[in-house]
């Protein structure tokens, strides 16, 4: 009996969260993909990134050894694009110990985006 009634209760109480559940799902694929409204120009990147955008278009030689490796896309911040699409490259950011939290990902060239906060947001660049 005292399975009964708290299965009952747990059903209510998924009943009552599905429309909070719901909400969050579709405020977090409504931002999803700040790119496709973001753009920024050449000139005005850092740089560093203008210096990595200048690497990429050459194919290198890029000064990390993670430089082209597959960005995988998971959070769908960008367009969304078959597996291997995209690849990303470090922006180097001055008086880091590591690489940083600046990148520039790019599709099929000239479609490049850069972030300044580790993929939580993207600016597509605009040539």
């Amino acid at each position: 009996m005292r399975t009964a009634s708290a299965l009952r209760f747990l059903f209510v109480l998924l009943l009552l969260c599905l429309p909070f559940a719901a909400q969050a799902h579709k405020h977090h694929h409504a931002e999803g993909n700040p790119a496709a409204s973001a753009f920024v120009g050449v000139a005005e990147l850092p740089p560093e990134a203008r210096d990595t955008l200048h690497l990429i278009k050459q194919g290198g030689p890029f000064p990390f050894v993670r430089d082209g490796v597959v960005f995988g896309n998971y959070e769908h911040r960008l367009p969304q694009q078959p597996r291997a699409y995209y690849h990303e490259y470090t922006v180097q950011t001055l008086g880091a110990r590591n690489r940083g939290a600046r990148r520039i990902i790019c599709g099929a060239l000239p479609e490049c985006y850069y972030t300044a906060d580790h993929y939580r947001t993207f600016q597509r660049i605009k040539e």
